[in-house]
């Protein structure tokens, strides 16, 4: 089922990508941490803030309605500020949220691939990200061609090679 459309990540998308954010910090049921918390987190809030940059790289999937339901985006992080998937400062690290009502129909792996492809088309070579073991976007990743390069207790940094 195709009832979703992907489109390129705007200057616009800033709130909403903050509202992905919060939904990919609380992919288990049992997490509710609101979105001030999340955004008073400098660990967490460098992945939305100042949305966006020139390096930024993002899309959004729509409904037949053009509501966004959900977005997948790069940034670049720095060794002074890394993110939980930082391999490097010319390795920008994945974001991905969907919206719960959108999960388990294709929106997460379209948005994959898509944001694959814009960053294929602006020249990067590798990307990164941090995943929970036990989170079912682990398997995404996997299955998309991610592979794990360090470990921790609950999570994992992935890479890709994506080409350019």
């Amino acid at each position: 089922m195709t009832d979703f459309d992907i489109r390129a990540a705007t200057p616009a998308d800033a709130d909403f990508l903050v509202d992905m954010l919060v939904e990919a910090v609380n992919w288990q049921p049992e997490r509710d941490w609101p979105r001030e918390r999340i955004l008073a987190d400098p660990a967490l809030a460098h992945y939305v803030a100042g949305w966006m940059g020139p390096t930024d790289i993002g899309v959004v999937a729509v409904d037949p309605a053009h509501r966004p339901l959900g977005a997948a985006w790069f940034r670049h992080l720095s060794a002074e500020d890394p993110g939980y998937g930082y391999v490097a400062d010319d390795v920008p690290e994945l974001t991905i949220g969907v919206r719960p009502a959108w999960r388990g129909r294709g929106v997460g792996r379209a948005l994959l691939r898509a944001v694959l492809d814009a960053a294929r088309q602006r020249g990067i070579r590798t990307v990164s990200l941090s995943v929970e073991r036990a989170n079912a976007a682990a398997r995404l990743y996997a299955s998309e061609g991610f592979r794990t390069v360090e470990s921790f207790e609950n999570a994992d940094t992935m890479i890709a090679e994506v080409g350019a």
